[in-house]
């Protein structure tokens, strides 16, 4: 019996223990995707903060620590992080990471990009040569980001395929019902128009059928200047345009000086999960909070 006991521990031993996928994700909204994809089966790592500019998030040498160890790298691919994550990789010596390896995975693939420049013209401002990077505001592009990372991670796993084909299906099902409600509930305002300080809700307007072209930037990343700020304040009562968004990282005095010259509203928003209050939940919740709070404040604004 102690023989047969002896044998039964060294062969548990001996199996190896179970690992999840390592996975490293350079924006929340794309983390919070491969959450909900990967489920028990990945263990994720999110570099930028969801307060954070993700157009200059603060490289840290832990993150290199962390590329080394990963199975995968998820980032946008539309050259949203190529200020900080270029530097990143030149130290990095892990060969699963690398462009054209299955752990190297770009969501952009499949999305049909927006504001492709014919042209790179840096007088213009802070361009990108793929198109406008913010495409994950719109949640049928969401969608299609889920259904790449379930192939994604099936390559690197095979044995959880099903896993990951089940996880993905239950998160589109959940977000094709919420896009129905979220239409609904932004079709009362469609043409409205919406003032950001960033042309970073490109692809959310589209979906929802909104005007955000006017900006408190005078052009991409380009700080605004007293005289653009009275240009766009004129601009505003001219278009009857009541609500002025937000991200987290810029400045919002900036928005509320603006608003207190149109009788506008400022609004919180944000590009990523637990950039403010009440989207920590993930995907779903932030734009939950996006929809419920801009319906709110347009209806409020008329």
């Amino acid at each position: 019996m102690k023989r047969m006991l002896a044998g039964l521990v060294a062969l548990f031993v001996a199996i190896p223990a179970y690992a999840k996928l390592n996975v490293v994700v350079t924006t929340p909204d794309l983390a919070a995707v491969a959450r909900e994809v990967g489920g028990d089966q990945v263990e994720i790592t999110t570099l930028a903060r969801p307060t954070e500019d993700p157009h200059f998030v603060d490289a840290k040498p832990s993150f290199i620590v962390r590329l080394n160890k990963a199975n995968a790298l998820i980032e946008g691919g539309a050259e949203l992080e190529n200020g900080w994550l270029p530097p990143l990789l030149a130290g990095v010596r892990n060969p699963k990471i690398q462009s054209g390896q299955p752990g190297r995975i770009f969501c952009s693939e499949g999305i049909s990009m927006r504001e492709v420049p014919t042209a790179l013209d840096r007088s213009k401002g802070d361009l990108h040569a793929t198109g406008n990077p913010h495409f994950m505001v719109d949640p049928l592009n969401a969608r299609i980001v889920a259904l790449h990372l379930a192939d994604a991670f099936t390559r690197l796993e095979t044995s959880s395929a099903g896993i990951f084909s089940a996880n993905a299906r239950k998160f589109t099902d959940a977000l094709d019902a919420k896009i129905i409600e979220w239409e609904r509930m932004l079709a009362p305002f469609k043409g409205r128009e919406i003032v950001a300080y960033h042309n970073s809700w490109l692809y959310f307007a589209e979906r929802f059928e909104l005007k955000i072209e006017l900006f408190l930037e005078p052009k991409p990343g380009i700080p605004p200047s007293p005289s653009h700020l009275a240009e766009v304040i004129s601009k505003m009562k001219e278009m009857n345009a009541r609500v002025v968004i937000v991200d987290p990282y810029l400045n919002r005095k900036t928005a509320e000086t603006v608003a207190r010259g149109t009788d506008a509203t400022v609004l919180d928003v944000a590009q990523f999960p637990g950039g403010v209050k009440g989207t920590d939940g993930g995907y779903i919740a932030l734009m939950d909070y996006l929809v419920n709070s801009l319906a709110k404040a347009l209806g409020e604004k008329k």
